[in-house]
């Protein structure tokens, strides 16, 4: 389905103020905000100022309300399933604790690690945390900055042995726990099912004291969904197979879809209808489909990384599952009986890189508007500037919708054929 939208310049009220860029000639313009592509395309592309307009100005605020909804309830992935009209049933694990969060080989190896002694005697527990991304500054902890991070590890306090409790009083700092992740997340950014461990010399400490306190420390917005103790082998980060990021994003509301027929005619009859800001959901799954099975570089499409992790293997990432449909998303709002339209993008791989999925969200939406071929995607791979790519698109459509650490199953992912 093809979806026409407002002009560019016509932004909500409430959206972000698009950064102060000027060009004066075109010439400038491409040399500094616009990459100067060589890939063909029908229609013209959108510059990086153009793509950051349209991007925020959306009507970002029932996805907003959705996911804070999702989070509130303690759904965790499964409350995803009515969007996609999928059984529930089959997206509870890992929620209801009514099977084990690890393997059976991981849920036995606990009782063998403790016979082993030194640090195999401490105990180990997984969380499964949902929290929402509008509430907190990112998941990693930084100074002055309400974190959720910082606030899981200022409850886990509490149940910190009394040597490290002692250390941490001795040099001054805060007796908190550490906890580590599966992934961190950006400032805006939901997650359903993020997964972090935390380990303790203590053998009093249950699972449910962890998750009440965890509950306890901002309700709504955060929510630890279950609570188990694994082996000292299990690390949230590197025993990880997959992680799977869902992308919404709203359509216009006023907007009147229109056939592929229709807008070939429009184009002929008007020329200058080659700018209109419209791409089709079909072509966006089109093109993104082609990463599907493909262990690739996604050093383009990351940002704000190390050198480090630029290039080569560090930039490489297998991706599982990769699909976009249109949708219809519901407000729980008596007032609001109308679904909104939106498009959601899901992503499943091994890892993803810092910004990685919001690029390529806003690269695909681009590259679907100039009417470019399937394998744009592929062949940016091959850019050596990141200015070949869109700005990210905003990140209160992004949801970390869970981690696996079995293989990978297709027939758990929202979008299949």
């Amino acid at each position: 389905m093809l979806a026409k939208f407002r002009p560019l310049m016509s932004a909500a009220p409430t959206a972000k103020a698009a950064p102060a860029v000027a060009f004066s000639t075109a010439a400038e313009r491409d040399g500094y905000a616009q990459y100067n592509h060589t890939d063909a395309c029908q229609h013209l592309r959108w510059t990086a100022r153009e793509s950051y307009e349209y991007m925020y100005a959306r009507p970002w605020s029932r996805v907003v309300d959705f996911y804070a909804e999702l989070v509130r309830t303690g759904a965790g992935a499964a409350g995803l399933a009515e969007l996609f009209r999928k059984d529930e049933k089959d997206h509870t694990r890992d929620t209801n604790g009514e099977e084990p969060l690890a393997s059976s080989e991981e849920q036995m190896s606990v009782k063998s690690s403790k016979g082993r002694g030194g640090r195999w005697e401490r105990a180990n527990f997984k969380i499964v945390l949902s929290y929402h991304g509008g509430s907190f500054d990112g998941w990693q902890k930084q100074p002055a900055l309400n974190t959720v991070q910082g606030l899981v590890e200022k409850h886990l306090g509490q149940f910190v042995d009394e040597r490290k409790a002692k250390q941490l009083q001795e040099r001054s700092l805060p007796v908190e726990g550490c906890a580590t992740v599966a992934g961190r997340t950006d400032k805006g950014v939901t997650a359903l099912q993020q997964v972090c461990s935390f380990y303790t010399w203590r053998k009093d400490i249950q699972p449910d004291d962890i998750k009440d306190s965890i509950n306890e420390a901002a309700p709504d917005k955060i929510k630890s969904l279950v609570v188990s103790e694994v082996s000292r082998e299990f690390h949230p980060n590197f025993s990880a197979k997959w992680r799977r990021y869902l992308y919404i994003f709203p359509l216009d509301e006023d907007a009147k879809p229109i056939s592929g027929d229709e807008l070939s005619s429009m184009i002929l009859e008007n020329p200058e209808y080659k700018a209109s800001r419209s791409f089709d959901v079909a072509k966006v799954d089109k093109i993104i489909r082609q990463l599907e099975g493909k262990m690739l570089s996604y050093k383009i499409f990351a940002r704000d990384t190390q050198a480090s992790r630029s290039d080569g293997p560090a930039a490489e990432c297998f991706m599982f599952h990769s699909r976009a449909a249109l949708t219809k998303l519901y407000s729980a709002d008596e007032n609001c009986k109308e679904g909104a339209t939106v498009m959601c993008i899901e992503l499943v791989a091994n890892r993803f890189l810092r910004k990685m999925v919001r690029v390529l969200v806003a690269t695909t939406i681009r590259e679907a508007a100039a009417g470019a071929d399937e394998d744009a995607l592929l062949n940016l791979m091959d850019a050596t500037c990141r200015r070949a790519t869109a700005p990210p698109a905003p990140a209160e459509g992004l949801c970390l919708v869970d981690v696996g650490y079995e293989d990978f199953d297709e027939q758990r992912c929202f979008i299949v054929d």
